[in-house]
């Protein structure tokens, strides 16, 4: 990805409370040269595209959205981004060779949401805990083919308690984390999102700050690494369920890579995420989740983020 320069000089602001650096910093850094100003904005080099939009905490890179932490501010005829998001997204999805604590892993810890006496998402095929054993099964089969261990939280209908899967993931210094679960909502909602931990100062999605919030918890310690971690399955996940060179076109949208403070995410010591893979709660979007080729499609496609992860922390940094 694009390389800055260890002796350049950011444009900070103090912005609320807050601290900002300017967009004119960050095209310099990461070397766009090609900007356009507008409703989006639009910085470009031979190898990214990062689109924002002022006002809004929605931001693209190479067409993958990210909710960043705090909005994009106009502000005395500069554009800012907070220096959370700079730090906590952009850089380590843009230089995931520079991020510290990214250590070379073999293996994966899957953890199949829900199980037993709690079943998830009720969905019109069949529910939540079902469709989560299924994909971990799958990707595990997957993954061994390619080398790796597999540590599976649950391997059966049964329930674990969120703080053994967090104890089970602890055990594995050296591995990732990547839970599966299946969305629900209103009848119309669709499409794929992702989640790692909230940094210090951000607030669970869609929740208001509060005093916990500004405290460190263990997930934090990897929380450059689990984004890095999220680009790679998000984006290879909506690679390969809407483009026919991998399977069928499923035409799911993309929700973005989000912030939250689950239970698992929070306790992980190593990179962690949480994927849900479509909404149960969706006739449609359910009856593609209980195909056997949407299944596999999903599984392939976490598969092959696992190596693309693995690859891009064990380049060289002076690539």
């Amino acid at each position: 990805m694009a390389q800055g320069t260890s002796a350049h000089k950011w444009e900070t602001v103090k912005y609320n409370g807050q601290d900002y650096v300017t967009l004119r910093s960050v095209k310099d850094f990461y070397y766009f040269s090609n900007v356009k100003y507008g409703e989006v904005i639009t910085m470009e080099n031979s190898m990214v595209k990062m689109e924002v939009r002022p006002g809004t905490q929605r931001c693209r890179m190479n067409g993958v959205l990210f909710i960043l932490s705090h909005p994009v501010v106009a502000y005395n005829g500069r554009y800012l981004l907070s220096r959370t998001d700079l730090v906590k997204l952009v850089d380590p999805v843009l230089r995931p060779t520079y991020i510290s604590g990214a250590r070379p892993f073999n293996t994966v810890v899957l953890d199949a949401g829900h199980g037993g006496k709690d079943p998830g998402s009720l969905g019109f095929y069949g529910n939540e805990k079902e469709y989560t054993l299924k994909m971990a099964r799958l990707v595990r089969d997957m993954l061994q083919q390619r080398g790796y261990k597999v540590v599976m939280t649950r391997n059966s209908d049964v329930f674990i308690s969120l703080s053994n899967r967090v104890r089970i993931a602890n055990k594995y210094p050296g591995a990732v984390f990547i839970s599966i679960h299946f969305n629900s909502g209103n009848s119309r909602a669709n499409g794929i999102e992702t989640f790692t931990i909230s940094p210090v100062g951000v607030p669970h999605m869609g929740r208001g700050l509060r005093p916990r919030d500004f405290k460190m918890v263990p997930g934090n310690i990897m929380d450059s690494a689990s984004i890095a971690l999220a680009t790679a399955v998000h984006s290879r996940t909506l690679m390969y369920l809407n483009n026919k060179s991998y399977g069928n076109n499923f035409r799911m949208e993309d929700r973005g890579i989000k912030r939250a403070r689950y239970n698992v995410l929070t306790g992980i010591k190593i990179p962690a995420i949480l994927l849900e893979g479509g909404f149960l709660s969706n006739r449609t979007e359910a009856g593609k989740v209980h195909s056997s080729s949407y299944q596999k499609t999903l599984a392939s496609a976490i598969v092959r983020a696992v190596d693309v992860y693995r690859d891009s922390i064990s380049k060289s940094r002076k690539q």
